[in-house]
């Protein structure tokens, strides 16, 4: 066989079929049913719309749960004592000056200088002698009034030594190393 016999004997076109025409069948319904597909897109955005309104109203309420004023537990720690211990830096929270009366003065959140100032006034009132102590005696005097009683004669106060027996107590020697005692008075 020669190769011209072999091409000549064979075709490979494919033959012109669009004048045959099936009037019974335009497509194949038992594929993919576009009424069901769309119906389940439906459902699915109508599901999932209904979800998110769902996940807001559940978060709301969460919400106003969180916020309503009730007692909290007893383990729960007060605010004071959720601070770190003393000493605390300036201008923190729980920064605050205890003053010699017992009052005390918040500084967190203010200023250095507000510390200084809040001690000056005090230095200030113990020094003109404004201080009193809870039963309403002054706490210090001014200088120059203290000066004027000790020249006046009044002098310093001391405990009254009377030479009795009940004052003197036995004290370790210091070259001893506490074996021996001295008498001394009190």
């Amino acid at each position: 066989m020669t190769r011209n016999a072999k091409s000549n004997g064979h075709k490979t076109e494919t033959p012109d079929v669009s004048h045959i025409r099936n009037v019974e069948v335009t497509h194949e319904t038992s594929d993919v049913s576009v009424r069901g597909v769309g119906t389940f897109v439906l459902v699915l955005t109508i599901a999932t719309i209904a979800t998110a309104l769902g996940m807001i109203l559940l978060f709301n309420y969460f919400n106003k749960q969180e916020f309503k004023e009730k007692p909290p537990g007893p383990m729960a720690l007060k605010q004071q004592e959720r601070l770190p211990p003393e000493p605390r830096l300036q201008a923190a929270p729980g920064f605050e000056v205890t003053l010699e009366d017992g009052q005390r003065i918040d500084l967190s959140r203010r200023e250095p200088q507000a510390e200084y100032r809040v001690l000056r006034a005090e230095w200030e009132k113990a020094l003109h002698g404004e201080l009193k102590d809870e039963s309403g005696n002054p706490v210090a005097i001014p200088i120059d009034q203290a000066i004027d009683q000790i020249v006046s004669g009044s002098g310093l106060p001391t405990r009254p030594q009377t030479g009795k027996e009940d004052d003197w107590i036995d004290m370790p020697t210091a070259w001893s190393s506490g074996r021996t005692t001295e008498k001394k008075l009190q």
